[in-house]
């Protein structure tokens, strides 16, 4: 069964959607049936597979024609970005934006693909939902997307990293808050902002630094179907994947900036404390010796029975501490 193609998704279980291109920027729908009776000489074939669907699991593994071993690897539930050839085809695992908003948008998620001269199999798990290739489907229904299978995935790719942009934009503009309010001074609740943006960055060139050895090895595989001006494509977006790498190193380098900052400032605050502490005893001591002598009930204490002494040793106490406040305060410890 074939139609022209329309933006429908995940009618049937595990096929998210499938066509053929039409060479000329639009495509044909398939069904399963339509999948399984593909030839190569109808066209480049588009399938896209839910990873963790039965039905699509079936197909990979017994109908789809693909090593039982690459079939493996592509049905993997953990994968990091890389790439593998085989023969004139080529096994590529990529990481995406996943904008399912229950999901964490940082937590990049896998597309896997495998790609020979007419054909492209792609797979992601149901719960996540790439706007990549939402993008690619609706170019291919107006007639404007890709026409070749080189074009097709380096089309993926490149709308693939297109989305982490704005991501790293975010983080990016936290970055700068951060710095913007660190010139008033930092305080406890830059705690958990600066851990978040940190944890945030790290866990994002996690993903995007493999990526990035794979893009660029794709430049030298040698697979007959992607053509001259899809590899010139390929290295402007490992070129992009690459600032975004050398972007994260920098906001994770500021954000080590502001930590330190936060911490030296949170020691000097306690040495400051410490010092009044200090200061404020210096201060009492003397005067609470000189209490704690005439306090003392022992015969001898002199000038006990005059009626002036209480006020006499109280204006000698004051006294002192007015001197060594201001000792003090020459010396900057308060």
């Amino acid at each position: 069964m074939a139609t022209r193609t329309s933006l429908t998704y995940g009618a049937v279980p595990g096929l998210r959607f499938a066509c053929v291109l039409d060479g000329s920027g639009g495509c044909i729908d398939l069904d399963w049936d339509g999948v399984r009776r593909w030839k190569a000489e109808d066209g480049t074939l588009w399938v896209h597979l839910e990873r963790d669907d039965a039905d699509a699991q079936n197909w990979l593994r017994n109908d789809s024609g693909v090593d039982p071993v690459i079939a493996d690897a592509l049905l993997a539930a953990e994968s990091r970005p890389r790439v593998e050839e085989q023969d004139d085809a080529l096994l590529v695992f990529l990481r995406g934006v996943n904008r399912n908003a229950k999901e964490d948008p940082y937590d990049l998620v896998p597309i896997h693909m495998w790609i020979s001269a007419n054909r492209l199999i792609s797979l992601r798990d149901k719960a996540v939902y790439l706007l990549a290739l939402r993008d690619i489907r609706e170019a291919l229904a107006i007639g404007r997307g890709p026409r070749t299978v080189g074009e097709l995935f380096v089309l993926i790719g490149e709308k693939v990293v297109k989305y982490v942009e704005p991501i790293l934009d975010e983080l990016d503009e936290e970055a700068d808050r951060l710095d913007e309010e660190a010139i008033d001074g930092i305080d406890d609740d830059w705690r958990a902002p600066l851990a978040g943006l940190r944890r945030r960055a790290i866990e994002l060139r996690r993903y995007l630094s493999p990526q990035r050895e794979a893009l660029f090895r794709l430049q030298v595989e040698e697979a007959i179907w992607l053509n001259r001006r899809d590899r010139v494509h390929l290295r402007e977006i490992t070129d992009r994947v690459m600032r975004y790498v050398e972007g994260l190193d920098v906001i994770r380098d500021r954000a080590t900036i502001l930590h330190e900052d936060m911490t030296a400032q949170i020691a000097e605050r306690i040495s400051r404390t410490s010092n009044r502490l200090t200061a404020i005893a210096a201060i009492f001591l003397p005067p609470s010796l000189v209490a704690g002598i005439f306090g003392m009930n022992l015969s001898g204490i002199p000038a006990h029975e005059h009626e002036l002494a209480f006020g006499i040793v109280s204006a000698v106490i004051i006294t002192l501490m007015a001197v060594e406040a201001w000792i003090l305060r020459r010396m900057r410890w308060i």
